[in-house]
Protein backbone atom coordinates (compact mmCIF):
# COMPACT_ATOMS: atom_id res chain seq x y z
CA UNK A 1 0.00 0.00 0.00
CA UNK A 2 1.40 3.75 -1.13
CA UNK A 3 1.92 5.91 1.57
CA UNK A 4 0.10 8.52 2.15
CA UNK A 5 1.68 12.15 2.97
CA UNK A 6 -0.52 14.40 5.28
CA UNK A 7 -1.28 18.01 3.04
CA UNK A 8 -0.76 21.07 5.29
CA UNK A 9 -3.61 23.16 4.02
CA UNK A 10 -1.05 26.09 5.03
CA UNK A 11 1.51 25.90 2.95
CA UNK A 12 -0.69 26.44 -0.34
CA UNK A 13 -1.14 30.33 -1.53
CA UNK A 14 -5.20 30.81 -1.18
CA UNK A 15 -4.80 31.83 -4.87
CA UNK A 16 -3.33 28.14 -5.74
CA UNK A 17 -6.07 26.02 -4.16
CA UNK A 18 -8.89 26.25 -6.66
CA UNK A 19 -6.41 26.72 -9.50
CA UNK A 20 -6.77 23.89 -12.10
CA UNK A 21 -4.24 21.79 -13.49
CA UNK A 22 -4.16 22.56 -17.46
CA UNK A 23 -5.57 19.30 -19.00
CA UNK A 24 -3.96 17.96 -22.06
CA UNK A 25 -5.58 16.06 -25.04
CA UNK A 26 -6.12 12.68 -24.24
CA UNK A 27 -2.49 9.94 -24.74
CA UNK A 28 -2.70 7.85 -28.13
CA UNK A 29 -1.11 5.05 -25.36
CA UNK A 30 -3.95 5.84 -23.12
CA UNK A 31 -6.86 5.20 -25.00
CA UNK A 32 -5.05 1.93 -26.74
CA UNK A 33 -4.42 0.63 -23.08
CA UNK A 34 -8.31 1.46 -22.24
CA UNK A 35 -10.02 0.90 -25.85
CA UNK A 36 -7.91 -2.31 -26.92
CA UNK A 37 -7.56 -0.30 -30.21
CA UNK A 38 -5.15 -0.60 -32.79
CA UNK A 39 -5.73 2.27 -34.92
CA UNK A 40 -6.02 5.63 -33.39
CA UNK A 41 -5.82 9.48 -34.99
CA UNK A 42 -5.46 11.93 -32.67
CA UNK A 43 -6.66 15.12 -33.18
CA UNK A 44 -6.72 16.76 -29.98
CA UNK A 45 -3.62 19.10 -29.58
CA UNK A 46 -3.13 20.64 -32.77
CA UNK A 47 0.59 18.72 -33.63
CA UNK A 48 2.24 18.19 -36.54
CA UNK A 49 0.44 15.63 -39.12
CA UNK A 50 3.70 15.16 -41.19
CA UNK A 51 5.81 14.54 -37.76
CA UNK A 52 9.35 16.96 -37.57
CA UNK A 53 11.77 17.43 -40.05
CA UNK A 54 14.19 14.85 -41.46
CA UNK A 55 16.87 17.04 -40.85
CA UNK A 56 15.74 17.93 -36.92
CA UNK A 57 15.82 13.70 -36.35
CA UNK A 58 19.24 13.52 -37.81
CA UNK A 59 20.80 16.45 -35.87
CA UNK A 60 18.45 14.94 -32.49
CA UNK A 61 19.90 11.76 -33.24
CA UNK A 62 23.72 12.70 -33.73
CA UNK A 63 23.04 14.74 -30.18
CA UNK A 64 22.10 11.70 -28.37
CA UNK A 65 26.33 11.05 -27.88
CA UNK A 66 27.22 14.22 -26.00
CA UNK A 67 24.08 13.91 -23.45
CA UNK A 68 26.62 13.81 -20.84
CA UNK A 69 27.66 17.56 -21.28
CA UNK A 70 25.53 20.20 -20.16
CA UNK A 71 23.63 22.47 -23.20
CA UNK A 72 25.46 25.61 -23.99
CA UNK A 73 23.57 27.22 -21.82
CA UNK A 74 23.25 30.39 -24.37
CA UNK A 75 22.22 28.12 -27.43
CA UNK A 76 24.45 30.18 -29.45
CA UNK A 77 23.92 28.13 -32.53
CA UNK A 78 20.09 28.07 -32.54
CA UNK A 79 19.75 32.19 -30.89
CA UNK A 80 22.22 32.56 -34.34
CA UNK A 81 19.74 30.77 -36.79
CA UNK A 82 16.85 32.73 -35.23
CA UNK A 83 18.60 36.12 -35.68
CA UNK A 84 19.11 35.15 -39.23
CA UNK A 85 15.58 34.42 -40.45
CA UNK A 86 13.96 37.59 -38.81
CA UNK A 87 16.86 40.13 -39.27
CA UNK A 88 17.27 40.37 -35.39
CA UNK A 89 19.86 40.46 -32.78
CA UNK A 90 20.63 37.97 -30.18
CA UNK A 91 20.07 40.30 -27.82
CA UNK A 92 16.44 40.03 -28.43
CA UNK A 93 16.00 36.59 -28.26
CA UNK A 94 14.89 34.22 -25.56
CA UNK A 95 14.18 30.26 -25.56
CA UNK A 96 11.74 28.56 -23.22
CA UNK A 97 10.69 25.07 -22.48
CA UNK A 98 7.75 25.99 -24.84
CA UNK A 99 6.05 29.35 -25.28
CA UNK A 100 4.78 28.35 -21.51
CA UNK A 101 7.61 28.09 -20.15
CA UNK A 102 8.62 31.88 -21.26
CA UNK A 103 5.24 32.93 -19.90
CA UNK A 104 5.89 31.53 -16.91
CA UNK A 105 9.45 33.33 -16.89
CA UNK A 106 7.46 37.01 -18.00
CA UNK A 107 5.62 36.19 -14.92
CA UNK A 108 8.24 36.08 -12.47
CA UNK A 109 10.35 38.81 -13.63
CA UNK A 110 7.49 41.65 -13.98
CA UNK A 111 3.90 40.41 -11.96
CA UNK A 112 3.66 41.45 -8.70
CA UNK A 113 0.78 41.35 -5.85
CA UNK A 114 -2.09 43.16 -6.78
CA UNK A 115 -1.64 43.79 -10.41
CA UNK A 116 -4.10 42.93 -13.10
CA UNK A 117 -3.82 40.98 -16.29
CA UNK A 118 -5.60 41.13 -19.27
CA UNK A 119 -7.18 39.29 -22.18
CA UNK A 120 -9.76 37.75 -23.53
CA UNK A 121 -12.22 35.26 -22.31
CA UNK A 122 -12.24 31.27 -24.19
CA UNK A 123 -8.40 31.79 -25.09
CA UNK A 124 -5.00 29.48 -24.26
CA UNK A 125 -6.04 28.08 -20.69
CA UNK A 126 -2.37 27.80 -20.62
CA UNK A 127 -1.99 31.36 -19.63
CA UNK A 128 -4.57 31.80 -17.82
CA UNK A 129 -3.12 29.18 -15.53
CA UNK A 130 0.13 31.06 -15.53
CA UNK A 131 -1.55 34.54 -14.71
CA UNK A 132 -3.71 33.04 -11.34
CA UNK A 133 -0.52 31.14 -10.44
CA UNK A 134 1.65 34.47 -10.11
CA UNK A 135 -1.61 35.71 -7.92
CA UNK A 136 -2.55 38.28 -10.07
CA UNK A 137 -5.96 39.44 -11.06
CA UNK A 138 -7.39 37.79 -14.33
CA UNK A 139 -9.47 40.43 -16.18
CA UNK A 140 -11.28 39.11 -19.37
CA UNK A 141 -13.58 40.77 -21.47
CA UNK A 142 -15.85 38.89 -24.92
CA UNK A 143 -14.74 38.36 -27.42
CA UNK A 144 -16.64 39.72 -30.61
CA UNK A 145 -19.53 37.83 -32.09
CA UNK A 146 -17.38 36.14 -34.27
CA UNK A 147 -15.06 34.99 -32.33
CA UNK A 148 -12.23 37.51 -31.94
CA UNK A 149 -10.58 39.11 -29.28
CA UNK A 150 -12.27 42.33 -28.97
CA UNK A 151 -9.49 45.13 -29.25
CA UNK A 152 -12.00 48.28 -28.47
CA UNK A 153 -13.19 45.76 -25.30
CA UNK A 154 -9.69 45.36 -24.14
CA UNK A 155 -9.00 49.18 -24.54
CA UNK A 156 -11.91 50.14 -22.65
CA UNK A 157 -10.65 48.06 -19.81
CA UNK A 158 -6.96 49.28 -19.38
CA UNK A 159 -6.84 50.25 -15.65
CA UNK A 160 -4.11 52.27 -13.36
CA UNK A 161 -3.28 48.13 -12.15
CA UNK A 162 -2.86 46.36 -15.88
CA UNK A 163 0.43 45.15 -16.15
CA UNK A 164 -0.15 43.18 -18.87
CA UNK A 165 -2.35 42.24 -21.80
CA UNK A 166 -2.03 39.15 -23.59
CA UNK A 167 -3.22 38.07 -27.11
CA UNK A 168 -3.62 34.94 -28.93
CA UNK A 169 -3.03 35.70 -32.61
CA UNK A 170 -4.48 33.50 -34.41
CA UNK A 171 -6.24 32.61 -31.02
CA UNK A 172 -6.25 28.98 -29.47
CA UNK A 173 -9.20 27.36 -29.84
CA UNK A 174 -10.94 29.69 -31.97
CA UNK A 175 -8.31 29.78 -34.76
CA UNK A 176 -9.68 33.34 -35.47
CA UNK A 177 -6.97 36.46 -35.15
CA UNK A 178 -7.09 40.49 -35.34
CA UNK A 179 -6.40 42.45 -38.71
CA UNK A 180 -3.26 44.94 -38.87
CA UNK A 181 -5.86 47.39 -38.46
CA UNK A 182 -7.34 46.37 -35.13
CA UNK A 183 -4.04 45.77 -33.72
CA UNK A 184 -2.50 49.49 -34.62
CA UNK A 185 -6.20 50.39 -32.57
CA UNK A 186 -4.94 48.42 -29.98
CA UNK A 187 -1.44 49.51 -29.73
CA UNK A 188 -2.55 53.51 -29.73
CA UNK A 189 -4.71 52.84 -27.02
CA UNK A 190 -1.83 51.13 -24.36
CA UNK A 191 0.67 53.00 -22.05
CA UNK A 192 4.19 52.44 -22.33
CA UNK A 193 4.26 50.99 -18.68
CA UNK A 194 2.09 47.80 -20.01
CA UNK A 195 3.68 44.61 -21.25
CA UNK A 196 1.59 43.62 -24.18
CA UNK A 197 1.91 39.45 -25.08
CA UNK A 198 1.56 38.52 -28.56
CA UNK A 199 1.58 34.72 -28.73
CA UNK A 200 2.07 33.72 -32.60
CA UNK A 201 2.12 30.02 -31.65
CA UNK A 202 0.54 29.43 -34.97
CA UNK A 203 1.86 32.42 -36.54
CA UNK A 204 2.84 30.03 -39.72
CA UNK A 205 -0.39 29.07 -40.34
CA UNK A 206 -1.66 32.90 -40.48
CA UNK A 207 1.13 34.81 -41.94
CA UNK A 208 -0.06 33.75 -45.25
CA UNK A 209 -3.26 36.45 -44.91
CA UNK A 210 -2.65 40.12 -46.19
CA UNK A 211 -4.36 41.61 -43.37
CA UNK A 212 -2.43 39.59 -40.53
CA UNK A 213 -0.95 41.87 -38.60
CA UNK A 214 3.58 41.31 -39.20
CA UNK A 215 4.57 41.49 -35.71
CA UNK A 216 8.76 41.96 -36.82
CA UNK A 217 7.30 45.74 -38.11
CA UNK A 218 6.35 46.12 -34.45
CA UNK A 219 9.65 47.05 -32.47
CA UNK A 220 8.58 48.54 -29.22
CA UNK A 221 10.32 48.71 -25.38
CA UNK A 222 6.88 47.06 -24.16
CA UNK A 223 6.40 44.48 -26.73
CA UNK A 224 7.17 40.66 -26.48
CA UNK A 225 6.13 37.99 -29.16
CA UNK A 226 5.87 34.41 -28.49
CA UNK A 227 6.34 31.59 -30.83
CA UNK A 228 7.12 27.81 -30.80
CA UNK A 229 8.27 24.80 -32.60
CA UNK A 230 5.79 23.06 -31.28
CA UNK A 231 2.97 23.28 -34.26
CA UNK A 232 4.31 24.19 -37.90
CA UNK A 233 7.55 22.66 -36.95
CA UNK A 234 6.00 19.37 -35.83
CA UNK A 235 8.56 19.15 -32.39
CA UNK A 236 6.02 19.41 -29.74
CA UNK A 237 7.40 16.52 -27.81
CA UNK A 238 11.33 18.35 -27.32
CA UNK A 239 9.14 21.68 -26.20
CA UNK A 240 10.98 24.72 -27.75
CA UNK A 241 9.22 28.27 -27.84
CA UNK A 242 11.28 31.71 -28.43
CA UNK A 243 9.96 35.40 -27.71
CA UNK A 244 11.27 38.31 -29.19
CA UNK A 245 12.07 42.11 -27.40
CA UNK A 246 13.56 44.66 -26.48
CA UNK A 247 17.14 43.54 -25.28
CA UNK A 248 16.37 45.11 -21.89
CA UNK A 249 13.13 43.14 -21.26
CA UNK A 250 15.23 39.83 -22.87
CA UNK A 251 18.20 41.07 -19.99
CA UNK A 252 15.26 40.83 -17.43
CA UNK A 253 13.37 38.10 -18.21
CA UNK A 254 17.14 35.89 -18.33
CA UNK A 255 17.57 36.57 -14.39
CA UNK A 256 14.61 34.35 -13.99
CA UNK A 257 15.24 31.97 -16.55
CA UNK A 258 16.30 28.27 -15.41
CA UNK A 259 19.89 28.23 -16.83
CA UNK A 260 19.96 25.56 -19.54
CA UNK A 261 16.69 25.99 -21.32
CA UNK A 262 16.19 24.76 -23.87
CA UNK A 263 18.08 21.12 -23.42
CA UNK A 264 20.40 19.96 -25.58
CA UNK A 265 18.43 17.58 -27.79
CA UNK A 266 15.88 20.42 -28.15
CA UNK A 267 17.61 22.78 -29.50
CA UNK A 268 19.68 20.76 -32.01
CA UNK A 269 15.92 19.52 -33.23
CA UNK A 270 15.17 23.16 -33.36
CA UNK A 271 18.12 23.94 -35.11
CA UNK A 272 17.52 21.15 -37.71
CA UNK A 273 13.77 22.21 -37.92
CA UNK A 274 14.75 25.61 -39.09
CA UNK A 275 17.30 24.35 -41.92
CA UNK A 276 14.08 22.13 -43.29
CA UNK A 277 12.34 25.36 -44.94
CA UNK A 278 10.60 22.46 -47.15
CA UNK A 279 9.15 20.27 -44.83
CA UNK A 280 7.51 23.37 -43.28
CA UNK A 281 5.57 24.48 -46.68
CA UNK A 282 4.64 20.73 -47.12
CA UNK A 283 2.93 20.71 -43.63
CA UNK A 284 1.00 23.90 -44.50
CA UNK A 285 0.01 22.53 -47.99
CA UNK A 286 -1.36 19.67 -46.18
CA UNK A 287 -2.82 21.74 -43.73
CA UNK A 288 -4.64 24.04 -46.22
CA UNK A 289 -6.12 21.40 -48.06
CA UNK A 290 -7.02 18.98 -45.37
CA UNK A 291 -8.62 22.36 -43.81
CA UNK A 292 -10.60 23.26 -46.39
CA UNK A 293 -11.91 19.59 -46.59
CA UNK A 294 -12.95 19.48 -42.88
CA UNK A 295 -14.91 22.97 -43.07
CA UNK A 296 -17.18 21.51 -46.43
CA UNK A 297 -17.65 18.19 -44.39
CA UNK A 298 -18.67 20.00 -41.35
CA UNK A 299 -20.89 22.32 -43.32
CA UNK A 300 -22.38 19.77 -45.53
CA UNK A 301 -23.16 17.65 -41.93
CA UNK A 302 -25.17 20.77 -40.86
CA UNK A 303 -22.24 22.03 -38.76
CA UNK A 304 -21.33 26.19 -39.12
CA UNK A 305 -17.30 25.56 -38.11
CA UNK A 306 -15.68 28.88 -36.49
CA UNK A 307 -13.56 30.30 -39.95
CA UNK A 308 -9.96 29.21 -38.53
CA UNK A 309 -6.69 30.06 -39.93
CA UNK A 310 -4.80 27.42 -38.24
CA UNK A 311 -4.49 23.88 -37.84
CA UNK A 312 -7.60 23.09 -36.12
CA UNK A 313 -11.39 23.87 -36.48
CA UNK A 314 -13.20 24.58 -33.59
CA UNK A 315 -17.42 24.01 -34.39
CA UNK A 316 -20.55 23.76 -31.82
CA UNK A 317 -22.09 20.37 -31.26
CA UNK A 318 -25.56 21.95 -29.80
CA UNK A 319 -25.51 21.10 -26.03
CA UNK A 320 -22.69 20.25 -23.65
CA UNK A 321 -24.20 17.05 -23.68
CA UNK A 322 -24.41 15.88 -27.45
CA UNK A 323 -20.23 17.51 -27.61
CA UNK A 324 -19.54 14.98 -25.19
CA UNK A 325 -21.60 12.31 -26.32
CA UNK A 326 -19.49 13.11 -29.92
CA UNK A 327 -16.55 12.89 -28.14
CA UNK A 328 -16.94 9.71 -26.16
CA UNK A 329 -18.42 7.82 -29.03
CA UNK A 330 -15.19 8.95 -31.30
CA UNK A 331 -12.82 7.57 -28.73
CA UNK A 332 -14.59 4.51 -28.96
CA UNK A 333 -14.07 4.67 -32.54
CA UNK A 334 -10.06 5.55 -32.48
CA UNK A 335 -10.75 9.35 -32.85
CA UNK A 336 -9.08 11.49 -30.29
CA UNK A 337 -11.10 15.12 -30.43
CA UNK A 338 -10.86 18.05 -27.75
CA UNK A 339 -13.72 18.63 -25.46
CA UNK A 340 -13.63 22.87 -24.83
CA UNK A 341 -15.55 22.27 -21.56
CA UNK A 342 -11.92 23.75 -19.88
CA UNK A 343 -12.35 26.67 -22.32
CA UNK A 344 -16.10 27.59 -21.21
CA UNK A 345 -17.29 25.78 -24.33
CA UNK A 346 -18.86 23.01 -23.22
CA UNK A 347 -21.10 22.80 -26.45
CA UNK A 348 -18.01 23.21 -28.75
CA UNK A 349 -15.20 20.87 -30.03
CA UNK A 350 -12.52 21.47 -31.54
CA UNK A 351 -10.69 19.08 -33.73
CA UNK A 352 -7.08 19.48 -35.09
CA UNK A 353 -6.02 18.73 -38.82
CA UNK A 354 -4.07 15.82 -39.45
CA UNK A 355 -2.72 13.80 -42.54
CA UNK A 356 -5.48 12.39 -45.45
CA UNK A 357 -5.60 8.98 -43.87
CA UNK A 358 -6.56 10.63 -40.28
CA UNK A 359 -9.23 13.03 -41.61
CA UNK A 360 -11.19 10.20 -43.36
CA UNK A 361 -10.88 7.88 -40.38
CA UNK A 362 -12.49 11.37 -38.29
CA UNK A 363 -15.08 11.67 -41.38
CA UNK A 364 -16.01 7.92 -41.09
CA UNK A 365 -15.84 7.94 -37.75
CA UNK A 366 -18.48 11.26 -37.75
CA UNK A 367 -20.62 9.84 -40.32
CA UNK A 368 -21.46 6.76 -37.76
CA UNK A 369 -21.83 8.48 -34.77
CA UNK A 370 -23.49 11.01 -36.33
CA UNK A 371 -26.34 8.81 -37.10
CA UNK A 372 -26.81 8.24 -33.07
CA UNK A 373 -26.79 12.44 -32.07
Amino acid sequence: MATEFPTEKSLIPSHLRDLKAYQAGKPVEELAREMGLEKISKLASNENPLGPSPYAIKEMTQGLWNLHNYPDMHAFKLTSMLAKLYNLKRENIILGNGSEGIMSYISRAFIQPGDEVLTSEHTFVGFYIVARASGAKLKTVPLTSDYRFDVKALAKNITPKTKIIYIANPNNPTGTYITKREFDELLEAVPKNVLIILDEAYYEFAKQNPDYPDSMDYRYDNFIILRTFSKAYGLAGIRVGYGFAHENLISNLKKVKLPFEPNLIAQLGACGAIHDQPHLERTLRNNKKRSNETKKYLKKNGFDPIDSVTNFILFKVGTEEKANFLFEELLKLGVIIRPMKAHGMPEYVRVSIGTKSEMNHFFDSMDIVLKKL
